[in-house]
């Protein structure tokens, strides 16, 4: 695949049937199982524009290799708004192609269009590969999250 050839662009109401199968297998790496109402909330959040996250695909023709998440927040720590990248997907066949990188980038220019302060995103231990890229693109502070359930 030449670079030239992807195409990076909001998520459209037509590319549910793709979006769905990379969703749940990114789920399935991270050992969840969301229901369907929240992965329903969550495409139709892609399109309300009432709230602050979205959705962005990479597509070669009409093809898509992979998504990003991304949310505008509001920080007790700046006076303007932060960009959480949440959740990044690539189709393992496409790996290595820097389709990742791409999509990253797309979301580091959304958040420079709308003066968010800081892009900042998580990932588990485990997933060493993506980590390769991260570090590739990016600086590791050094956080440590800590979780509560609420349930």
């Amino acid at each position: 695949m030449q670079n030239q050839d992807l195409l990076v662009i909001p998520v459209q109401q037509q590319d549910y049937q793709q979006w769905l199968p990379f969703w749940l297998a990114y789920q399935e790496f991270y050992n969840v199982n969301l229901s369907s109402a929240v992965n329903q909330s969550t495409w139709q959040r892609f399109f309300d524009e009432a709230e602050p996250i979205y959705c962005a695909v990479a597509k070669q023709g009409d093809k898509i290799l992979g998504f990003v998440h991304y949310v505008i927040h509001r920080s007790t720590w700046a006076t303007q708004n932060y960009c959480y990248l949440e959740d990044l997907y690539v189709c393992p066949a496409t790996r290595g192609q820097h389709i990742g990188k791409s999509l990253i980038e797309y979301v580091q220019k959304q958040a420079i269009a709308q003066q968010c302060e800081r892009l900042y995103w998580h990932t588990q231990e485990i997933n060493h590969t993506a980590q390769k890229l991260y570090d590739w693109v990016a600086e590791k502070p050094g956080v440590i999250e800590y979780r509560m359930s609420l349930e």
